[in-house]
């Protein structure tokens, strides 16, 4: 069984290295499941140190706190991916030198990478000449890659496969390689030699999130996460558009990025601006709050590994509309916590939609019910324990991994 979340392990402390191309103050998938990792295991009485790009210029060893929780955070020096509204990356030719110089002065029991791109192959590389235990995880997408890069269209093929060779590297040197879920998992071996990957979900600590089962007063649709163009939220305004005005429908998107402006405009030509709300990047306890007022959550992305927002949105007893695509199926299953719709199919996904916002109240209630059952699963301290096993080289508990049982779209 898992430990409790405030009950320290009783073998003894690990010492462990986390190293992440892109982490907090950062907002993304990958970053937040470090940091949430990162605490976990420091809360079960682990030394946990991160390393990563610095957030500024300013780079150095010290103490951040993240999730409530104090651990040593090792920035490298950062320059900023002009591309990107705000990525910053370490120097890739400093990182071999800075991973030898981090890991010996640590001497950590394991290191584990989340991303094979500059950080994890460096803590990999010298991990490996240290005889240290590795694990990797991958959270990489080639959607979420070329769209912040400048490359024409016709290199970007090759600029994928160069990337998945340079993936494969890093993770062939670890013991143990993992990724959110099967569908990931299925993913990372076939575009690599990577074999025996492990899927285990990033999971979500619930009791943060307050589901409502008041009868609503309103229909409102809300979207959390990054505002970028794999989000496929233009999508979601145009289905939003072709919602019955009888419905008296509301959209908030919760987060920022560098397509708020011209989904803002679009809004505009589709005549529903003032119903569409873009709060920008917000605090956590508004996302919690946006998620318990909300009637439906809506995911139209098609690049996800797992998706964290979704999880949130179902611990917070929400039904879910999202498209048919990665691992949201994983989550979304058909006709029970939600719908399913084809990727990029603007009036299948608006006939979902007004599938939740017409259900009547006592079918709205069982699906919020769905979610919820469906999301403890997921639940972060089994994610922890899950870990702890694999840095202790011993045997995973079952009920940890993610395998879940996939309803699929008609």
């Amino acid at each position: 069984m898992p430990d409790s979340p405030k009950t320290p392990t009783t073998e003894k402390p690990l010492r462990i290295l986390i190293g992440a191309d892109t982490f907090a103050p950062e907002i993304n998938g990958a970053a937040t499941f470090a940091a949430r990792l990162a605490a976990g295991l420091v809360e079960r009485g682990h030394d946990v140190h991160i390393v990563a790009p610095a957030a500024s210029r300013k780079h150095g060893t010290w103490t951040e706190t993240l999730e409530g929780q104090p651990m040593t955070v090792h920035r490298l020096k950062s320059w900023r991916w002009y591309p990107h509204p705000w990525l910053r990356f370490a120097l890739p030719w400093q990182i071999e030198k800075n991973s030898a110089r981090v890991l010996d002065e640590v001497k950590p029991d394991v290191v584990h990478f989340q991303s094979h791109i500059i950080v994890g192959r460096g803590l990999s590389n010298q991990a490996v000449k240290r005889g240290i235990r590795i694990v990797g995880t991958n959270h990489f997408m080639p959607e979420n890659m070329l769209e912040h890069t400048l490359l024409p269209k016709f290199v970007q093929g090759r600029a994928v496969k160069l990337a998945w060779e340079a993936a494969a590297r890093s993770f062939a040197r670890a013991e143990v390689v993992t990724t959110p879920t099967r569908k990931a998992a299925d993913f990372l071996e076939h575009y690599t030699k990577v074999r025996g990957v492990l899927a285990i979900s990033c999971g979500v600590d619930a009791q943060h999130y307050t589901p409502d089962f008041t009868p609503r007063t309103e229909n409102l649709i809300v979207f959390v996460g990054r505002i970028t163009h794999e989000k496929q939220l233009d999508k979601l305004i145009r289905a939003f558009a072709q919602l019955d005005p009888a419905l008296d429908a509301k959209l908030e998107l919760v987060g920022g990025g560098e397509q708020e402006n011209n989904l803002k405009s679009l809004a505009s030509q589709l005549g529903v601006r003032d119903r569409v709300t873009f709060t920008g990047y917000a605090e956590e306890d508004y996302l919690r709050h946006a998620l318990t007022r909300a009637t439906v959550f809506a995911m139209p992305s098609i690049a996800e590994l797992q998706s964290i927002a979704t999880m949130e949105a179902m611990a917070s007893g929400l039904p879910v509309v999202a498209a048919n695509a990665m691992a949201l199926p994983h989550l979304v299953h058909h006709g029970e916590n939600g719908f399913l719709f084809e990727p990029g199919n603007v009036e299948e996904f608006a006939a979902r939609l007004t599938d939740i916002l017409s259900m009547p109240e006592d079918e709205l209630q069982r699906f919020k019910q769905e979610s919820l059952r469906i999301v403890a699963a997921h639940d972060i301290q089994r994610t922890v324990s899950t870990f702890e096993a694999i840095y202790r080289g011993e045997p995973i508990p079952d009920v940890v991994i993610d395998t879940p049982t996939v309803t699929p779209a008609p």
